[in-house]
C-alpha cells in the first residue's frame, strides 16, 4: 500500500483497501470509494469491471501483500522468530494506538461479514490467512521446528494475533495483544523443548 498511488486505478485500489479494513464491505459504498480516492465517476467500472466484488478481491490481495510484507521484513530484521513475533506484534499495538488505524494489520473485518454472504470473498480470506501462517511456519522451520510443530505453531500464532487484534479493537484497548506479546516466548520456547 504506497502512500502516493500513481495511477487512477491505483487511488481507487487503495482508497478501497483501506476503507474495507477500517469500515468493512457491506459499509463501503462505491461512491465513497470514489470520493475517498479522488476518482472520476466512470474510472471504477473501467478498471474493475465486476464492480465492488472484483474490488473487494484486489484489496485482499494488495492489503494481504502488506502484511506478508511487514512480516517477513520483521522476520529479517530479527533472526529469533520469537523477537521477530513480538516486534510485529508491538508495531501492531503502534498502530492500533493510533486512532481508526486498522490499515495494513488484518483483513478479518471483510472475513467475518462476507463468510457466509459472499464465497468468493470468503475464500480469498481464507487463502489469505493461510498465506499469513506460512510465513510463521517457514520462519519456525528455519528455527529448527519440525514441519508439523511449525505449521501447527504458525497456525496458532496467526490465531493469537488475529484474535487478540479483534478483541482489541472491540475493548478499544491494546491489553489482549500485550498479553500474546508476552506469552508468546512462553509458548514457542515450551513446544521448542520437545524438538531438542
Amino acid at each position: 500500500m504506497k502512500s502516493k498511488p500513481d495511477s487512477t486505478r491505483e487511488k481507487v485500489l487503495a482508497a478501497a483497501t483501506r476503507l474495507f479494513q477500517t469500515q468493512g464491505y457491506n459499509a463501503t459504498g462505491l461512491k465513497e470509494i470514489l470520493e475517498e480516492s479522488g476518482s472520476p465517476k466512470g474510472c471504477l467500472y473501467y478498471y474493475f469491471p465486476n464492480g465492488k466484488e472484483e474490488l473487494a478481491l484486489e484489496a485482499i490481495k494488495l492489503a494481504t501483500e502488506f502484511i506478508k510484507r511487514k512480516i517477513k521484513q520483521a522476520f529479517d530484521e530479527h533472526s529469533d522468530p520469537v523477537a521477530g513475533i513480538q516486534y510485529i506484534i508491538g508495531t501492531m499495538i503502534k498502530d492500533l494506538s493510533q486512532e481508526g488505524n486498522l490499515r495494513g494489520l488484518s483483513i478479518s473485518l471483510i472475513a467475518l461479514e462476507t463468510y457466509l454472504s459472499n464465497e468468493k470473498l470468503s475464500n480469498a480470506c481464507k487463502e489469505a490467512f493461510i498465506a499469513l501462517e506460512e510465513i510463521f511456519s517457514e520462519k519456525l522451520m528455519k528455527s529448527g521446528y519440525s514441519r508439523e510443530m511449525a505449521q501447527e505453531l504458525g497456525m496458532m500464532v496467526q490465531v493469537m494475533l488475529e484474535g487478540a487484534l479483534i478483541l482489541s479493537v472491540a475493548k478499544k484497548d491494546t491489553k489482549s495483544l500485550e498479553l500474546v506479546n508476552t506469552q508468546i516466548g512462553a509458548l514457542l520456547e515450551q513446544d521448542n523443548k520437545f524438538i531438542k
